[in-house]
């Protein structure tokens, strides 16, 4: 009796024993089968959501990947294709000018709207080759319209001169700087306004200044200058805005701009075009585009008699 009492515990406890060995067995096959699985995440990006020039809202790229792994939101295309819109990337500098330009074109061709995305010709041109869509391209620099010209973004015999432009000093009407003259934007404590050197106008005002030392003042002149600048815009348009705004006593700017500003906001000290720097701008019919018809038919327009007196209008000077 005392045997078999003995057997059945031994079989008992090695049973309870099997059974243990089993929960603990297949508890880590459950973890090692979780550890195996994939884990994704959608990043949202931190940074501000970005706001071109015309007050487009450029949405970021949600992007699904291994939690492991750090992305960098990648901002969609501001614009897309439409049969009735065609999009024009346009040197900023052409505010003034670009409704005029964009109902005449309307008038003209009825059923196709003009859309203008403006901004510095360096930022435009950064923003197509980073795949934003556009169908033709206004630059106020020939050597950025080169540079994509090489690297195959326009179609074959499209890219031509449209106008030009020269610099020229503004002022607030109030001139509270009291500059009268151009010697006066040396004199020590006057707050000017320019537009950075990658940007068209920015290259020419360097290079204005450069011909005014040279020839009428002084390189203590030109370096005297250059310590009055308080900022270095990204954009012709926000040079102005700043004297507008009287934030800057000067501020060197296209002449069309000048033109186009409202009467009795701003004034101007012109400056001789033996020192000047003339700008030629260029357009071209980018290769992607799917309106190809529609956007020669814009070139072509813009280079026809109404768009050069449309432009005249507003300041800008034919192509010498």
């Amino acid at each position: 009796m005392e045997k078999h009492w003995n057997r059945s515990f031994c079989a008992i406890v090695s049973i309870a024993c099997i059974l243990l060995f089993a929960a603990l067995c297949a508890g880590c096959t459950s973890t090692m089968s979780e550890a195996k699985t994939p884990v994704t995440s959608v990043v949202t990006p931190s940074e501000p959501v970005p706001v071109t020039s015309t007050g487009q809202r450029v949405t970021p790229v949600m992007t699904t990947v291994q939690t492991t792994v750090r992305t960098t939101a990648t901002p969609a295309p501001v614009y897309t294709y439409s049969d009735a819109t065609l999009v024009i990337y346009t040197a900023a500098s052409l505010k003034g000018v670009s409704s005029k330009l964009g109902t005449e074109f309307s008038r003209m061709y009825p059923g196709h709207i003009v859309v203008f995305n403006l901004d510095g010709t360096q930022a435009l041109k950064t923003q197509v080759e980073n795949g934003a869509y556009a169908d033709v391209f206004i630059s106020a620099s020939t050597s950025y319209t080169n540079q994509m010209k090489a690297a195959g973004y326009f179609t074959d015999g499209t890219v031509k001169p449209l106008t030009s432009n020269y610099v020229i000093v503004i002022l607030p009407a109030s001139n509270p700087g009291n500059i009268k003259s151009l010697a006066d934007l040396a004199t020590p404590g006057k707050k000017i306004a320019m537009a950075a050197y990658s940007v068209p106008v920015g290259t020419a005002s360097y290079a204005a200044l450069a011909s005014l030392a040279k020839s009428t003042y002084s390189q203590d002149w030109n370096k005297s200058v250059f310590s009055n600048v308080v900022t270095y815009e990204t954009s012709e348009p926000g040079v102005a805005t700043k004297v507008s705004l009287g934030e800057a006593d000067a501020g060197l700017v296209y002449e069309s701009t000048y033109a186009a500003a409202p009467a009795g906001t701003l004034t101007a000290i012109p400056i001789p075009q033996k020192d000047n720097y003339l700008q030629t701008y260029s357009i071209g019919v980018l290769k992607q585009t799917k309106n190809s018809g529609v956007a020669q038919e814009f070139e072509d327009f813009m280079l026809s008699g109404i768009g050069q007196q449309t432009l005249k209008d507003y300041g800008f000077r034919p192509v010498s």
